[in-house]
């Protein structure tokens, strides 16, 4: 085999890799030459700003099969028959930790995916709960503050977090999730995803349902306890990239099965839940799951900053059949996804490949910007509506349109019959046994008791005793107990 010969970016023969170019063989060195400047000014930027949220994560390319029949609720056609294969691509992470944090703590973790399909990239984006801790948008900044690194200290402060959730009680559902048992999962692919937001599907004829994913893993539901986390830290900081790492490479490719809830639109408006509150669930007894196909993943990454790391995921990215619902924290989210990833990585980033359509063309006026590598032909015009043949609209929405009424402003959230911030809470906590409620009541006490400020504490066991009675009182005597020690 012929030895390659080594170029700058430009194309260029590299004479020597080995010295820079200097004013003598002693002297100081050249700004003449190209090459070291290049290799400098490249390595200071081969590190883009990480996510603020979701910084660490793992990815990998596989498959999505239809296995059941749901035409009759939507009219997508990677969902259009039985047997139907769409390729996909996946990217678990942790939320609150930067980039360089371990993967076995105690956290939600991302579930994003992406569908390749023939209408275009189709994003969903959740988590491996089914709720999550605020339902508006405006709070979001906030939340994510509160459990990042304090500005003075540089370390997550129990003030911090504890304080934020004693302020907001909508949180505490997702609490009794995060601190009970599947907190910490064993790996990524045993573990749930969930779509968490509520969507909206139309079929063929125009009817509307909305819709809660669930993908479910075939592996088995596993999870650490916070000694068992603890140990595995020590031993592999990257261990949830590990076992999805090497469970690819031996074949041994995991897979969920995707449930589905589905709630006519007409029942949105009475039904005793808000249905577009993520910190709620739907009762399965209402809606029960039904099955649409399973998820196969069964490539690892190439590179894992190329295709990892630049993967951009945004929830506003739809295919007919499939659109928004009212949820307001997925409204936020619309936008704020696709505006992380402007920042991130450029205006382009749609064309970097593990971010572009396979299965469909891009034909649009964008152009220009950073990193540009669609040009389009000397003939074509950059502007709409034009007299050239260039690509107009079609006409037909993605999804049925939503009914809105009301003044415009700030608005809470329409109450429904059961809406409160805590019963869901509480039924979570009855569900559990007795040996669950212990680990839960454990970790709730381990980071309330390091709060500082008794007003706080007492908030915080206020939202509890709320949820249940049993809940509160076991919590309120665990914190009182570290607190004495």
């Amino acid at each position: 085999m012929s030895q390659r010969v080594l170029t700058t970016e430009s194309g260029a023969p590299v004479a020597d890799n080995q010295n820079s170019a200097t004013a003598g063989a002693g002297g100081p060195i050249l700004v003449q030459d190209q090459h070291l400047l290049e290799k400098l000014a490249r390595f200071n930027r081969e590190r883009i700003p990480e996510r603020v949220v979701h910084a660490r994560g793992s990815g990998a390319y596989g498959y999505f099969e239809v296995t059941d029949d749901v035409t009759g609720f939507t009219r997508a056609d990677f969902l259009s028959e039985v047997g139907r294969r769409t390729e996909t691509f996946i990217r678990f992470s942790t939320v609150a930790d930067s980039l360089g944090g371990a993967d076995a703590v105690r956290d939600p973790r991302g579930f994003a995916l992406k569908f390749y399909t023939n209408d275009g990239n189709y994003d969903l984006v959740g988590n491996n709960t089914p709720v999550f801790f605020i339902k508006d948008p405006i709070k979001f900044p906030d939340f994510i503050h509160s459990q990042k690194r304090d500005p003075f200290t540089g370390r997550q402060e129990p003030d911090n977090v504890w304080d934020f959730w004693a302020n907001s009680p909508e949180a505490t559902h997702q609490i009794t999730w995060l601190m009970g048992d599947r907190g910490i999962p064993a790996s990524y692919r045993h573990m749930h995803g969930f779509g968490s937001h509520t969507y909206q599907w139309t079929n063929a004829k125009g009817e509307a349902f909305f819709v809660k994913y669930h993908f479910k893993t075939n592996q088995g539901v596993r999870s650490l306890s916070a000694e068992q986390a603890a140990e595995q830290v020590g031993k592999d900081a990257n261990s949830h990239q590990t076992d999805l790492l090497q469970a690819i490479e031996r074949g041994v490719n995991p897979s969920w099965t995707l449930h589905v809830q589905l709630m006519p639109a007409a029942e949105a408006a009475d039904y005793r839940f808000n249905p577009f509150d993520v910190t709620k669930v739907w009762p399965h007894a209402d809606y029960p799951l039904q099955r649409v196909g399973r998820l196969v993943l069964d490539r690892n990454p190439d590179n894992v900053f190329a295709e990892v790391e630049q993967a951009a995921f945004s929830p506003n990215n739809f295919v007919p059949g499939i659109g928004p619902s009212p949820d307001k924290m997925l409204q936020g989210r619309l936008f704020a996804y696709a505006d992380a990833q402007r920042y991130r990585l450029g205006i382009n980033h749609t064309q970097l490949p593990v971010n572009a359509p396979k299965a469909a063309d891009v034909d649009n006026y964008g152009r220009d910007g950073l990193h540009a590598t669609r040009y389009g032909s000397r003939q074509d015009k950059n502007y709409e509506p034009n007299s050239y043949a260039g690509p107009a609209q079609t006409g037909a929405a993605l999804a049925s349109p939503l009914a809105v009424h009301g003044w415009t402003g700030t608005h809470e959230a329409p109450l429904h019959a059961k809406d409160d911030d805590f019963f869901q809470a509480g039924e979570l906590y009855r569900l559990m046994s007795a040996d669950e409620k212990g680990r839960l009541i454990a970790n709730i006490a381990g980071g309330l008791s390091q709060v500082t400020r008794d007003d706080v504490i007492e908030k915080n066991l206020a939202h509890f005793h709320a949820a249940d009675a049993d809940y509160g009182k076991r919590v309120e005597e665990a914190v009182r107990a570290l607190r004495e020690d």
